[in-house]
């Protein structure tokens, strides 16, 4: 009897799950969390301070807010792989322009295009392509998505020992390079929307499509299908805004100054490198098993709990100096995880309130306007201890920001209340 067994077909969605978490590992480690490594040798050499230094981490938070918007547009009508193209070659070019910096003016202008790569190449480009391609899977896909940021924090390390070898300058050209061999290619992998290669997200046929009508079905997925106008003036488009705008400020802060301030208390800068890995690290467990668990049950619950996680985390990184470098392992589990689960949480939860028809422009919005966290965070952090020479009056006010997040997240009004909103319009 001839062997006739042959491997199932992959869905084409987990090829763009694929691509887009070695895309956000890429540019999420050499441009986000990268920051950190190359933070205290730019002092050194030209004597800014941490202020005028993490004001570089705000420029890109600014570029991005204004950005998201405009690009999550350009990525319903265009689709991902155009926006992923240009995203590749200028965040090349920021890079180099930063191997090259000798004045403020120059660093702030790389940070201003690696902050227009950022928004054309991943967070709303990227869940937009995902979040046209599932429905029943939105919260795993997001989830091994957003992963690769955190599996971004393997390249500190690997950033810090090119330093030792090279120099900060050499190194940012690799990086440059790097980004145009991996992204360049990657990018041709995307495709818009399943529709218009004969599928239905998850995989289904066109000729199946009952199946996400029959009530029946014991995985029927209801989708919204809500439009830009009537999202921005519902209630839970700015509740979901206000909780992710702390939460960002909490995020951006602590990565850029990660490793400055485990410095500032007296840990060598190999140990600090490894604790600056192994937070982002240790929120793939968080963007994996919270984004599955937001698949399966209150997604709600599930953001409030990270918040809570993520608060107690900051505490604990605060005290650190004080009861003792022990609470570092604690700190990387509950924040690490917390903060993960959200980045996961945030596309699954916007796509539960507005659906997919006008995710890109939606989703845009929201990370527009959360992006002011980038704005704030690193530099307030950075003022704190160019006035006090510690940090830990800003650890210690985050958990204050965990609370509002938590408040904003447990306060959304129903799905339902959007659908009555978009049937008046």
């Amino acid at each position: 009897m001839p062997f006739n067994w042959k491997p199932p077909r992959i869905f084409y969605g987990w090829w763009i799950v694929g691509a887009s978490f070695l895309i956000a590992l890429c540019v999420g480690g050499a441009v986000f969390y990268g920051f950190t490594a190359i933070f205290e040798p730019i002092a050194n050499e030209f004597g800014w301070s941490y202020t005028q230094i993490s004001f570089a981490a705000s420029l890109r938070g600014l570029e991005m807010g204004i950005l998201a918007p405009i690009v999550g547009i350009l990525a319903d009508r265009w689709g991902p792989r155009r926006l992923i193209i240009i995203g590749a070659v200028i965040g090349a070019l920021g890079l180099f322009l930063l191997s090259r910096t000798t004045s403020l003016t120059m660093f702030y202008g790389a940070f201003v295009l690696m902050a227009i790569a950022m928004s054309c190449c991943t967070m709303t480009v990227l869940m937009t392509a995902v979040a046209n391609w599932f429905r029943e899977n939105m919260g795993l896909a997001s989830g091994i998505v957003v992963s690769g940021f955190g599996f971004g924090g393997l390249l500190i390390p690997v950033i810090v020992r090119l330093i030792e070898m090279y120099d900060w300058r050499m190194t940012t050209t690799i990086l440059a390079l790097g980004m145009l061999a991996i992204v360049l290619p990657l990018s041709f992998l995307f495709r818009h929307k399943p529709e218009q290669y004969g599928y239905l997200p998850d995989g289904k046929k066109v000729e199946d499509a009952a199946i996400f009508d029959d009530g029946s079905a014991p995985s029927q997925v209801v989708e919204a299908d809500i439009g830009t106008k009537e999202a921005l003036k519902s209630r839970a488009f700015w509740h979901i805004a206000v909780a992710f705008t702390c939460h960002i400020i909490m995020v951006s802060a602590i990565t850029t100054h990660v490793m400055p301030y485990l410095s500032s208390i007296g840990i060598a800068r190999a140990r600090s490198s490894l604790v600056a890995t192994a937070m982002p690290l240790m929120s793939v467990g968080g963007r994996l098993g919270l984004g599955w668990l937001g698949d399966k049950i209150d997604r709600k619950k599930v953001v409030a709990a990270a918040f809570i996680s993520m608060g107690i985390g900051s505490l604990c990184f605060g005290y650190a100096p004080i009861a003792g470098a022990w609470l570092l392992v604690p700190f990387l589990i509950l924040f690490g995880i917390g903060y993960g689960g959200n980045n996961s949480l945030r596309p699954a939860l916007t796509w539960e309130y507005f659906g997919r028809a006008n995710f890109g422009t939606i989703f845009g919005f929201i990370i527009g306007i959360s992006a002011i966290g980038s704005i704030i965070g690193p530099p307030l952090a950075g003022w704190v201890f160019d006035n006090w020479g510690s940090y830990q009056s800003i650890w210690f006010a985050f958990p204050g920001l965990a609370v509002v997040a938590l408040i904003s997240i447990l306060t959304i009004p129903p799905a339902s209340s959007i659908a009555q909103l978009a049937d008046k319009a």
